[in-house]
C-alpha cells in the first residue's frame, strides 16, 4: 500500500516508521526543512519539503497512485484542505485526518473525509471506559459458563439511579439478587428504588450481559 503522510511531529515519524516496518511505501510531506532532513536520514521513506495541502506537492508525492493520505498537522484547516484536495482532485480512495478540536469532527465527516479522529475524544473515551470497567466486578461463572454472577457499582451518571427495578424493565433472564447500600443488604423487589453508590449483585445470561451493564452503568 502506498501511503502519503503529512505532518512533522514525533507521532507522524513513529507512524511512518511503523508503516515502513509493515512493508508499505511511505511518502512524508513536512514543511520544516530541518525536520525533513532529519527524518530523511532516519527513515527509508521519500520526504518532501512543502505544504501537504498544496496540489503540486501532492502531485510530486504521488497522489494519483497513492492508496491513502493521512493528514496529521496541528492545524485542522490544513488537514481538511489536504484531504479535500486528495479526494477531489486526485480521487484518492481513502483520506484520514487528525482533528485537533473535537468539535470539528462532524464537519470533517460531512465533507467526505473517510476517517476523522480526535485524540482528545479518544483519550476521554478511554477514561470513560476505564471508569465503566471499574464499576463492574465479575464474581463467578455458573452453569458451565452460561450464567454470570457480577457485582455492579452504580456510578454518578448511572441511568438506573433514582429508578425502581420495575422502571428499569430488566430482561427476563436477569435478576438483581441483592443491593448493598453502605452496611445494609437489601433483598430488592419491584418497587425498590436504586441510588448512586449502590452495589448490585446481578445474575444473568453471560451472552446478554452487555444489555444489563448498559442499563445500570451506561454506555
Amino acid at each position: 500500500m502506498n501511503i502519503i503522510l503529512i505532518g512533522g511531529d514525533q507521532t507522524t515519524y513513529f507512524l511512518a516508521r511503523e508503516f515502513i516496518s509493515q512493508g508499505h511505501g511511505v511518502t512524508l510531506i513536512n514543511r520544516d526543512p530541518e525536520d525533513s532532513r532529519i527524518i530523511s536520514q532516519k527513515l527509508k521513506a521519500t520526504v518532501l519539503l512543502g505544504e501537504g495541502s498544496d496540489p503540486e506537492t501532492l502531485e510530486q508525492a504521488g497522489a494519483r497512485s497513492a492508496d491513502v493520505l493521512i493528514a496529521m498537522t496541528s492545524h485542522d484547516h490544513d488537514n481538511l484542505i489536504a484531504c479535500q484536495v486528495a479526494r477531489l482532485q486526485f480521487e484518492m480512495p481513502r483520506t484520514i485526518a487528525l482533528v485537533n478540536d473535537p468539535q470539528n469532527e462532524a464537519v470533517f465527516e460531512d465533507l467526505g473525509i473517510s476517517v476523522a479522529f480526535s485524540a482528545t475524544r479518544i483519550i476521554a473515551s478511554l477514561l470513560n471506559q476505564q471508569t465503566r470497567f471499574a464499576a463492574i466486578t465479575h464474581l463467578m461463572t455458573l452453569g458451565q459458563g452460561q450464567i454470570s454472577l457480577t457485582e455492579v457499582l452504580l456510578p454518578d451518571k448511572s441511568p438506573a439511579a433514582g429508578k425502581t427495578l420495575h422502571e428499569l424493565d430488566l430482561p427476563e433472564n436477569f435478576l438483581v439478587a441483592a443491593v448493598l447500600r453502605g452496611d445494609t443488604v437489601l433483598v430488592p423487589r419491584g418497587p425498590t428504588r436504586l441510588a448512586v453508590g449502590d452495589k448490585l449483585i446481578v445474575v444473568g445470561a453471560q451472552a446478554d450481559f452487555q444489555t444489563i451493564i448498559t442499563r445500570l452503568v451506561g454506555d
